[in-house]
């Protein structure tokens, strides 16, 4: 292993290329060093370390640790018992049969919806909900409707209207791009014309893959910011320390490709930020982000990350960042930042109304109790809060999550190492809460009450707050990769412990009668499950193995890294290079 002829302070930290060992430089938001020739690389950003070939399969094996944990949830939760499930799937349908996008309030659900939220029983009262209703239907007291009685979905009931009978479906007030993946993924699958439950498994499904999709840009944001492979993996963990999380998107949401999108956009935010300042990475931002507002308003949200990430660039001086600035804002109204200014000037409001609340069956909150109401659910709500948020995770574990991820934001804002980027990444998981805040309190304000506090507003940050706690980690670790390596296997076993704990816990809280054993909830949920029992076995079964090849991936990954290469000795600042900044070390 030869080491390039460079001088540098310290021993310098090591990269992959393939199998192979390089000296390459890792401080975070450093211009790349001259060229031998005395020549700038003309390419800012690009001097970044190299993922190996180890490093890439562990982030596939956690992709795919995500993508079976997801699932698992996706087979777990009772149909329609996740916020405006039944609403995502009714316009799903629409699409897929032709019926359209109306304006809001002038969609309807469609009469077979209407007969699946009746067969799935909703609404009835599940067994973990946080306070028993004696006065309630019961879900453990339905009996379930059989597979093959179970109503089907056709050309004559997909699609409902003013004649229907059925009520109004607000998700009109959404752009419509969620509901076209979803209608492609049924014609693609043969199933527009299968039974409800079918239908709503598929579109889990895909839920559960747009969540996976999120693993490796938080693990290459957090890599990049870094140059830490074990500080990826970190953040690739992450979102299985969320039970809310794989309970929503394994459920039918437009919240799903709001994730996504919002994860792409992170991670094109934190390559601008370390330097990279190529068009391309301009335009890829307002095509992202485009598409995201072509899902939902909260894409708005990561503007301001965006915009620090220029801001907070070094490379070039301020027209050059400006320019690119303009040429993602413009790319992102011209792919989707249309829709809203198009609402605007039509309909008068950003996000119009797609069906008046019932104020009367709301209790009314006293002033100086809002404070603590939004802080609460929305803490709560963001950690677990199952099915229409009446499943409450114990307390205990909101508060110590909320403060660990708390105490992970300080420390990568406040220790030098990669503060530029932890700032920029941070800015979009509190724009989502404060908008989040300032909804409620403005809607308080108005009415006396509180409405639309749920912390799955704010998973467009997951792969942020992936990013910021791996930076922490790896600042604890004294920014070495070495040494955050021996972390790994402790952090990736405790989120595959909060993972399947989550899971367990829900479970008995969606099936679990009082005074009943674990096997008459098996045999309740067997008999909810859209797929027989065979089928779920050998889930069941793939999704265990999938498991423990993460724990297997992650206790061996100090073993290889140590075999592949060596660290900085303990405490060493990364090498500076040329035209580095003050706060980048």
């Amino acid at each position: 292993m030869g080491r390039t002829s460079a001088q540098v302070r310290g021993p310098p930290p090591i990269g992959f290329v393939g199998e192979t060992v390089v000296v390459t430089d890792t401080t975070p938001h450093a211009r790349p060093a001259p060229a031998a020739t005395g020549t700038p690389d003309p390419r800012p950003g690009l001097a970044r370390p190299r993922a190996g070939r180890r490093y890439r399969r562990a982030v596939a094996v956690l992709t795919l640790v995500v993508a079976a944990w997801t699932v698992v949830w996706a087979v777990v939760t009772p149909m329609f018992r996740s916020p405006d499930e039944q609403n995502h799937v009714n316009s799903v349908l629409r699409i897929a049969y032709g019926g359209g996008w109306p304006p809001p309030g002038d969609a309807y659900f469609s009469p077979a919806i209407a007969e699946a939220v009746d067969e799935a029983a909703y609404p009835a009262d599940l067994p973990g909900r946080w306070r028993h209703r004696e006065d309630a239907r019961q879900f453990v007291d339905v009996v379930p409707v059989p597979r093959e009685d179970r109503t089907r979905i056709d050309g004559d009931n997909a699609v409902g209207d003013a004649s229907s009978g059925t009520d109004v479906d607000q998700m009109t007030q959404h752009p419509p791009l969620y509901y076209a993946l979803g209608a492609g993924v049924l014609h693609a699958t043969g199933l527009t014309d299968a039974r409800w439950d079918q239908v709503t498994l598929a579109l889990r499904l895909l839920d559960a893959l747009l969540l996976a999709l999120v693993v490796p840009l938080a693990a290459e944001s957090a890599r990049r910011a870094t140059g830490s492979p074990s500080a990826g993996l970190v953040a690739g963990a992450f979102p299985l320390l969320l039970p809310q999380l794989g309970h929503v998107m394994g459920a039918v949401n437009n919240d799903a490709l709001v994730v996504l999108a919002c994860a792409a956009a992170t991670y094109l935010a934190v390559r601008v930020v370390t330097g990279d300042l190529r068009w391309r990475v301009a335009v890829a931002i307002g095509v992202v982000l485009g598409l995201g507002m072509l899902t939902k308003v909260m894409l708005a949200f990561a503007v301001p990350m965006v915009v620090a990430a220029y801001a907070l660039a070094r490379g070039r001086r301020w027209p050059g960042r400006l320019g690119r600035l303009a040429v993602a804002g413009g790319v992102t109204l011209a792919v989707g930042g249309w829709w809203w200014v198009r609402n605007v000037i039509t309909l008068g409001a950003v996000q119009p109304v797609g069906r008046p609340r019932e104020l009367s069956i709301l209790a009314t909150v006293p002033d100086d109790e809002v404070p603590s109401i939004i802080t609460g659910r929305l803490a709560q709500s963001f950690f677990g809060n199952l099915s229409w948020l009446e499943v409450h995770v114990a307390g205990a574990w909101v508060v110590w999550g909320t403060v660990a991820l708390m105490a992970a934001a300080l420390v990568a804002l406040v220790l030098p190492g990669a503060r530029r980027t932890a700032l920029v990444v941070l800015l979009t998981p509190a724009a989502l809460a404060a908008g989040v805040a300032y909804n409620a309190w403005d809607f308080h304000a108005e009415t006396g009450r509180l409405v639309a506090i749920q912390g799955r507003y704010v998973f467009g940050g997951v792969a942020a707050l992936a990013t910021a706690v791996a930076i922490a980690a790896w600042q604890l670790a004294r920014r070495s990769d070495r040494r955050l390596a021996r972390g790994v296997p402790v952090v990736v076993t405790l989120a595959l412990a909060a993972a399947v704990g989550g899971l367990v816990w829900a479970f008995g809280a969606f099936y679990r009668g009082p005074g009943e054993g674990w096997g008459d909830a098996v045999d309740r949920w067997l008999a909810w499950s859209p797929l027989p029992e065979p089928a779920l076995v050998v889930l069941l079964v793939i999704a265990a193995v999938v498991l423990l090849k993460g724990m297997v991936v992650a206790l061996l990954w100090p073993r290889r890294l140590a075999a592949s290469s060596t660290d900085a000795a303990p405490g060493a600042l990364p090498p500076a290079v040329p035209g580095a900044p003050k706060d980048a070390r």
